[in-house]
């Protein structure tokens, strides 16, 4: 069965993004960005809500196209074009869309459960809205949380507060990358 994993950038103070929904912190180099790109490689597709898929499809469709662009930022726009996608949105047209990708207009639980069942890789999600709508759910298999050596003392958290039921994880693997971001890797615990 196929698992939803959460990849999520956060900074030490546990932000995915700072006010204005700035990124700009992300301490993204060519090592931890060809990291990237040898797990979402082999992923089945990507789960994410409106906001995140817009900032994908705004840069990533032709960012391979310059001559002179970095072989692994082209290496991940010919990765992000070719999978899958699923948009979760209420404000966008449901049903097929440039570049793979699908829109859906709300989560549904059993849908998503359906989805893990079918053949391929496992289904990247991203964005903070959609990851707390999935944990609500209890539809998230795997978290890799990849920690950024910064502060950046207000924005939007990774895990707000909400109405999750205790889930205990397993620490399955770290690593540290030499431009200081620390990967967090967890799966569900087997009770």
């Amino acid at each position: 069965m196929r698992k939803i994993v959460l990849m999520m950038a956060v900074s030490l103070d546990g932000y995915m993004e700072g006010p204005g929904r700035d990124i700009g912190w992300h301490r993204v180099d060519g090592p931890l960005h060809q990291h990237m790109n040898d797990v979402l490689r082999p992923m089945g597709g990507f789960l994410s809500g409106r906001v995140t898929h817009e900032l994908m499809a705004d840069y990533w469709p032709a960012a391979d196209a310059d001559p002179d662009a970095d072989p692994v930022e082209a290496e991940f726009a010919e990765i992000w074009r070719e999978k899958p996608k699923i948009v979760f949105s209420r404000t966008l047209k449901p049903g097929p869309a440039p570049w793979h990708t699908t829109v859906v207009p709300e989560v549904s639980p059993a849908a998503v459960r359906a989805l893990k069942e079918e053949p391929g890789g496992d289904l990247t999600l991203g964005g903070a809205d959609l990851a707390a709508t999935f944990l609500e759910h209890d539809l998230v298999d795997e978290f890799r949380i990849y920690v950024h050596p910064v502060l950046i003392g207000a924005g939007k958290r990774v895990f707000p507060a909400g109405p999750f039921a205790p889930s205990p994880l397993r620490l399955v693997e770290t690593r540290a990358f030499d431009n200081g971001v620390v990967l967090l890797r967890h799966e569900r615990a087997v009770e």
